[in-house]
């Protein structure tokens, strides 16, 4: 996984998404292994970052499942 998207279509026309793209830090500092980042989009405005934050790999999947059962689906990029 390089990077994915999930999206989830809003009543509005635009959408919300999660962004998931793997860390390239091995460091500690980079608490977790892959960048996660929650936002909305309502086109032409720019996109509204949510929430970022790192995930460890397993913690991702667990949450990909969370987020299927809301409604996101995998999804080409955004923006």
């Amino acid at each position: 996984m390089a990077t994915q998207w999930w999206v989830r279509p809003r009543f509005d026309g635009g959408c919300d998404y999660v962004r998931l793209r793997l860390s390239g830090t091995t460091t500690a500092d980079s608490r977790g292994s892959i960048e996660w980042i929650e936002g909305s989009h309502l086109p032409p405005q720019m996109p509204l970052l949510k929430r970022r934050l790192w995930v460890s790999a397993e913690l991702a999947q667990h949450r990909q499942q969370q987020l299927q059962a809301c409604g996101f689906e995998p999804s080409q990029p955004v923006f």
